[in-house]
This record gives structure tokens, sequence and C-alpha cells, in this order.
């Protein structure tokens, strides 16, 4: 099949989508400019800033748009067929993911700026507050374990694109210095410096790097430790080379979360804002000059993921369907919808938009491009991932193989627009670990601000030592490393998936409660919905992992060594504590809705404000909530603030 048709379906249902559902949002939660937002009622000049809605719309999108939505879908094609990869972005899309971002931007900009972990806390109380933010932040340290080991599996692969992002770190560090400590021009330093970013290509072509040796590097290579690295733990169980970018990416992460912003984080988020539009756009556009102009057969070699094929035409190479069990990652229920965590629907995103983004929203009109069009715009990164990898026939059934199968199908694609291959195929690796690099450490500083918030005002010694910045991000970073030590591709993304999706089930949880609290007359149908059935698929996937596949594994002695299955244990772990804390939030939240849709009285008008003098819903859900945790004294009632 043509690809091209893959990308109409998805404009199809997401245009649809958009002038019809998103419309009909915007009214339910009764989006109004007259209204004022947080950003103006705030207005701080640090974090509540009214932004403009483009340069927002950018900002957001260069921030959810990370590496998870192209890994995701690529995964899920390989093992599962194009089919089921695309009809669950270009359905699941619209309907659930673009719903879960308004909806989680929506209920922060009612709540002062919140995150959803301070709106939870609202109506069920401080306990439900702390479970979602230990939720986060075993979420988070996923996060660094599946990106790093995706950068270092891409920096493997490409060479080239690890020369290239090196330099394109250092760039953001030297743009930083010049915009924030020289104070020089913005314009003319943006186009030095995008340019430079776009050189950095060609300097990685002619000067590949490589941190420990290994078969098959390209002719040219600049091995850095030879074989020196061999001792790290994961020089096994992948390569040498592999597990020492692994390393070096979990060290960056740490780096990047403990600097001041300027340095690294905001220089970085315009240089990959500008990497973003290039390559998603530009394979966009060579899908579309490739199908109705003309396509030239290719050579595509990347020894690393065992590819030599000649792509012919811009024709979906892999099969269509595969079957409803792969052997390595399960059953297409419930693996088809963890491993596209994003693309379709991300836990992560409502980080973004609730508390960061709701935060700087000009008008609350704003919120329906922004928070529903801006997942759209992922949807069609996840589209490009799929189609780069289905254009690609490969023999391997390795999911790991299959990752790296992005910057070679990108690649291929784009020589429709006249680029050659080799530097294709390097620009697109950039734009890939750019991705990820973004993800890996906004995460870690994520990360901190959640332990920050579960311990609050430290009064001890250990919580103090706990808020340490360098403390807190030492620990994300050695859990990370330490979930990432099975060593193998199939292990860790399906875990990192069913705790992301886990928490955009409880964002729409989240949501649902601040509509029954808001009015008795408000639906759930839109929320609810995505909520069962991303509750019902996620612990599942959480349950399959944590106590089936992992313990299988493991008593088979099939682990790969004793660190692998340290690992696989731990993960099993932090499976099943999630279900836990998952089962008990779902227990909070829909005790709320009964108690509030039970209860004859006015419920919260806006989530928060009183419509008449009688006692509102939020009250009466804090009551229960407090009565639940043994804390409320006898005949009194909590203060509604």
């Amino acid at each position: 099949m043509q690809v091209l048709w893959l990308v109409l379906l998805a404009l199809v249902t997401f245009t649809i989508g958009y002038v019809g559902y998103s419309r009909y949002l915007a009214r339910f939660v009764d989006l109004d400019d007259d209204r004022e937002t947080p950003a103006h009622k705030y207005r701080d000049g640090q974090e509540y800033v009214p932004s403009q809605r483009s340069v927002l719309l950018g900002h957001h999108y260069s921030s959810i748009a990370g590496g998870a939505p192209i890994a995701g879908p690529i995964t899920a094609a390989a093992a599962f067929g194009w089919l089921p990869a695309i009809l669950w972005i270009a359905v699941g899309n619209p309907l659930f993911g673009a719903v879960h971002d308004f909806m989680s931007l929506s209920s922060s900009m009612r709540h002062e700026g919140k995150s959803i972990g301070y709106i939870i806390g609202e109506y069920v109380g401080e306990r439900g507050k702390d479970m979602l933010l230990w939720f986060a932040f075993l979420t988070i340290i996923l996060v660094i374990a599946a990106f790093a080991f995706l950068i270092g599996s891409i920096f493997d692969a490409f060479p080239q694109a690890a020369t290239a992002s090196v330099l394109y770190i250092a760039l953001a560090v030297v743009f930083g210095i010049y915009l924030y400590q020289l104070n020089l021009p913005f314009l003319p330093g943006a186009v030095v410096f995008v340019a430079a970013v776009f050189a950095g290509v060609w300097v990685g072509l002619e000067y590949p790097i490589a941190l420990a040796a290994r078969d098959g590097l390209p002719a040219g290579t600049v091995v850095l430790f030879g074989s020196a690295l061999d001792w790290l733990p994961l020089a096994g169980a992948i390569n040498p080379n592999v597990a020492a970018w692994i390393l070096v990416t979990v060290l960056y992460a740490f780096a990047a979360s403990v600097l001041p912003v300027w340095v690294l984080l905001q220089p970085r988020d315009f240089l990959t804002s500008s990497l973003l539009y290039t390559g998603v756009g530009g394979m966009l556009l060579a899908v579309i000059v490739g199908s109705l102009i003309g396509f030239s057969p290719v050579d595509v070699v990347v020894p690393a993921a065992g590819i030599d094929v000649t792509v012919s035409s811009l024709e979906t190479q892999i099969a269509p369907f595969t079957g409803f069990v792969h052997p390595a990652l399960g059953p297409i229920f419930p693996f088809l919808f963890v491993t596209i965590a994003c693309g379709t629907i991300s836990g992560f995103h409502s980080l973004v938009s609730s508390g960061t983004t709701a935060k700087q929203l000009n008008r609350e009109s704003d919120a329906r491009p922004i928070g529903y069009g801006a997942m759209l715009g992922e949807g069609l990164l996840a589209v490009t991932a799929v189609i780069a990898v289905s254009i690609i026939a490969t023999s391997t059934g390795s999911l790991d193989a299959a990752l790296v199968t992005f910057p070679a199908g990108g690649g291929a694609l784009l020589t429709a627009l006249g680029i050659p291959m080799l530097a294709a195929a390097a620009f697109i690796g950039l734009v890939f670990a750019s991705f990820l690099l973004t993800s890996t450490d906004t995460a870690a500083r994520l990360g901190r601000y959640m332990l920050e918030e579960i311990v609050g005002t430290p009064e001890t010694s250990t919580q103090k030592l706990a808020v340490n910045r360098y403390v807190s991000t030492g620990i994300l970073a050695v859990g990370g490393y330490a979930l990432v030590a099975s060593g193998t591709w199939e292990n860790i993304w399906p875990l990192f998936g069913g705790a992301n999706q886990t928490l955009a089930a409880l964002a729409l949880l989240v949501a649902t409660v601040w509509l029954a609290n808001w009015s008795d007359n408000k639906q759930l149908i839109s929320t609810g919905v995505p909520l069962v059935f991303m509750i019902g698929v996620t612990v599942v996937a959480l349950l399959w992992i944590g106590v089936v596949r992992n313990p299988q594994t493991i008593l088979a002695g099939e682990a790969g060594g004793a660190v692998a299955a340290a690992s696989l244990a731990l993960q099993s772990v932090v499976a099943i504590v999630l279900v836990g804390l998952t089962l008990g939030l779902l227990y909070l939240g829909i005790t709320n809705v009964r108690n509030v849709r039970g209860d004859a009285g006015t419920a919260v008008a806006d989530g928060g404000e009183q419509t008449d003098g009688s006692r509102t819903a939020r009250e009466r859900s804090r009551e229960q909530a407090l009565e639940d945790e043994g804390s409320e004294s006898s005949g009194s009632e909590p203060d509604d603030d």
C-alpha cells in the first residue's frame, strides 16, 4: 500500500476531531476569554507569564513531542504490523490522547495552574495527592531508563548522529551564554546557532565517534576508549558501545537537571524545535513529493540493524498484520496500547499541560489549539515513524534492531527531496536523538520537582537530604540505570509504556473527578470511557509484566546473567507497586464521584467557585476523604481554601 494513504487517513480523522470534537469540548468546559487566566492573575515574570498562542504552542509541542512517539509506533509496527499501529493512532489520538491533554490543561487552568497531583488532592485528600505524585515519580525513573536505552542504540548504529548530537548539546550551552550572560541579540544568534546545528550533521559524517570498539562500526569511526569499557554492566548483554552511551546519557540527564535552566534547557528547547519542524515536516513533504512526482530507488545499509535493502518505492514492505501475539512482547491486547505510549495518549503530557503550560495561557480559548491541537501534531510524528519503518523490509525479528530503522527509513524518505542517503539518515538520527535527550533531561528535572512536592517543607535531616537537588536527581539517575540493566528493549519499553499509560488513565480520573464536582449536569462519558479502557489495558499489562513474564524469564534462566535477572526482578516490583497505587487512586476517585453525584447539594462551578450558600461538592468530598483517613474531628468541617 502507498504510505500516502496512511498520512491521509490520519489527516482525515485528526481534522474531524479538531473541527468537531474539540469545539464541543471547548463549549463543554466553558472556555471564556473574559475569565482571567492564572498567567494574568498570578503574573510574576518567571512561571506565570502570559504567552502568545503561537509561541506557547511551539514550546508545548516541543515539550511533549519527544522520542516516545517515534519509538512506540516503531516497536508496535514491527511487532504487530503497520495496520493496528496506524488505526490506534488515527482513532485513539483524537478520542483519547487529545481529550486527555485538553482536559489536563483545562482543569489545571481552573485550579490556578496547579499540577494534577494538587487537583486530585483538593477532592480526595492528601493521601490521593501523595499516591499520584509517587506514581509519577516512579514513571519518571522509567522514562530515564527507556530513553537512555534508545539513545545508546541510536548512537551505536549511527556514530555520525552521535557526533552531531554532542555538538548540538555544546552549541546549546554556548547559545545560552550568548543570550543570558552576554545579552546579545536573539535573531542573529538564532540564525547562526540553528545553522551551526545543521552544519554539525556534516561534521558527524566526516568524524563519526564511538565510545567503545565493536565489530561493524562504519569506516573512519573515531573510537575514543577502545576496549577499555568492556567492564560496564551492560557490555555483555548488549555491546560495550551501547552500554557506554547509556551511562553517558544518564550522567547527562543528571547534569542537565541540576544546572540552571538558562544554561541548557531553554536554549536547547529552541534548537530542538528547529530540528523537530524540519525533520517531521521534511518527511511528510517527502511522502507527498515521492508519491505524486516519483521516487528513485535508494540503497539502505545499516549493519547494526542487519539492514541491507533497496527501497524502490514508497509502499509498505512489512506485513499489515503479523498476528495477535508477539513472542517477546506479548499479546496484542494489552501490549499494542501500551507500546504506542505516545502518539496516541501519554500520561507524561499531563505533567507538561497541568502546572506548566497552564501557567502561560494568555486566554482560555488558547487551551483548544494548544491542548487538543498539539496532541494531533504529535500524532503526525507517530505516523511518520510508522511510515519510516514500514518502507524498510528487514529479515530480523528483533525489536531492538527495529529502533534504528527509523533513521534509515526517514533518511530514505528524504532522498525524495534530493538529499543524499547517508546525510539524510544522519540528520534523522540527530532529530531522533535530540527528541530523546530533551525528554530525558526534562523528565529528570520534573522528577526532582515531584520529590520536593512529596516531601513538602523539609523538617528532618533525611527530608532535607531527599530534597537536595543533587541527591534527588541522583536517585532518579541510579534508579533509571538499574532498570535499564535488563538489556533488552522488549523488557524495558512495555514497562515504561504501561506506567506512562496508567498515568494517562489517572489524569483522566482527575478530569472526571473535577467534572463531577463542578456540576451534577456534567456528562462524564468523554473522560470516563477513555479512563475505563486505559485502566483495563494498563493494569493487565503491568500485572502481566510483574507477575507472569518477568518471573518466568528469571525462573527459566533466560534473563541473561545475574545483573539482568536482578533488573527484571526490580521491574516486577515496580510494576506491582504501580498497580497498587493505581487501584488505590481509582478507589478514592470513584468514592468521590459517588459521594458527589449521590448528594443533591450544589456542586462546584469552574472547579472551585461556589454558586450559592450551600455546601460545595468539594467540601463534601473533602469531608469524606478526611473521614476515610481518620483525621477529621467530630462535628467540624474543613475550611474550603
